[in-house]
């Protein structure tokens, strides 16, 4: 059976959407914090940050 092109390039935009998203998902749960409190950024300003990463990831 052949694929149509159509369908193999909405499935590479919904791969690429997808990982776009667990890789803001990824950055707000993990790598932000960590950096965060590396350079001494309160916590209010962390969680500012991590919604709006969130934020981000649900739009893609």
């Amino acid at each position: 059976m052949t694929q149509n092109p159509q369908d193999t390039a909405t499935g590479k935009g919904e791969m690429g959407s997808l990982l776009l998203g667990a890789g803001f998902a990824l950055a707000s749960l993990i790598i932000l914090p960590a950096v965060a409190q590396r350079i001494g950024l309160g916590s209010s300003l962390t969680i500012a940050l991590r919604g709006a990463l969130m934020r981000a990831a649900n739009r893609v």
